[in-house]
């Protein structure tokens, strides 16, 4: 591998963590795209690529997102048990049900994702009081994270926890069967499902989308598909874009972000609806 081509993976691996840790999402979905499109590599070893820059992404970020409080570690846990049940009940339907129509299902799930994630703009955190007996109450999910435009800690409760734990089952269903992130799925549900702040929403799917990305990078390592010597500059600088990206994120307002992560909604939601008819660009 010639040295031209390990400063254009350390590139790309740096920008596109620094995106997936801006929005939450895994850095995957921009590797793979352009490792086959510009580096002509193989689909397989692109995503054995893919595997180790999602985990350096949020290994990466990780700290800095524990040290400002960003990130909810008990409700991730939580949460992670349904997206692994759900990952591993699509492995088992992979070919059942036809491509074109999960195509066209996710492009609809992630265009009302888009629209609940929109109207969500400008509002207030909610300030209800849970009752006792209600799930985040009993999971002690509920927390506070350090909001620098006010200059003091916010108080968030967690909302909803069963529609959450069926639509991250459902996140990792839809994941496993299209071989794309969860987090694209992820986020929308934990901001509009759970009530959660947009930023914590992030900071949590990015600590999350590193367990589930471990959990296959044995498998993919086994079977070859984890060239060393790609790995390394990928694994850099997705290191030091994931550390760019946290310090992007606990920049950014929450109304922008949130209006950010709209905008890769829909277009990701284009991308899938032309798959469904055919049209791929990988």
């Amino acid at each position: 591998m010639s040295v031209e081509t390990i400063l254009w993976l350390f590139v790309v691996s740096f920008g596109s963590s620094a995106l997936g840790g801006v929005l939450g999402m895994a850095s995957g979905i921009f590797i793979v795209a352009i490792l086959t499109l510009f580096f002509g590599i193989d689909i397989h070893m692109a995503i054995g690529a893919s595997i180790v820059s999602v985990i350096a992404c949020s290994c990466g970020s990780a700290a800095p997102f524990l040290q400002a409080r960003l990130i909810n570690v008990r409700l991730a846990l939580v949460l992670e048990t349904a997206t692994t049940l759900g990952a591993l009940t699509g492995v088992l339907l992979i070919g059942i049900i036809p491509t074109a129509f999960l195509y066209g299902l996710f492009a609809l799930i992630l265009m009302v994702s888009a629209q609940q994630m929109f109207a969500r703009r400008g509002d207030a955190i909610a300030s209800f009081i849970p009752s006792r007996r209600s799930w985040g109450t009993l999971l002690r999910l509920h927390s506070s994270f350090p909001d620098h435009a006010l200059g003091k800690d916010v108080a968030y409760h967690v909302a909803r926890v069963p529609l959450g734990l069926a639509l991250m089952y459902g996140a990792g269903l839809v994941s496993a069967l299209l071989g794309v992130g969860s987090g694209v799925l992820k986020i929308p549900a934990m901001d509009s499902a759970l009530r959660l702040p947009i930023k914590v929403s992030t900071a949590t799917s990015n600590f999350m989308i590193g367990v589930t990305a471990a959990a296959s990078a044995g498998a993919y390592f086994m079977r070859g598909d984890i060239d060393i010597d790609m790995a390394a500059p990928v694994a850099l600088g997705s290191v030091l874009g994931a550390l760019l990206g946290a310090r992007l994120l606990m920049g950014l307002s929450a109304d922008r972000l949130r209006l950010f992560f709209v905008f890769v909604l829909v277009l990701l939601a284009i991308e899938m609806l032309l798959a469904a008819f055919g049209v791929h660009f990988v």
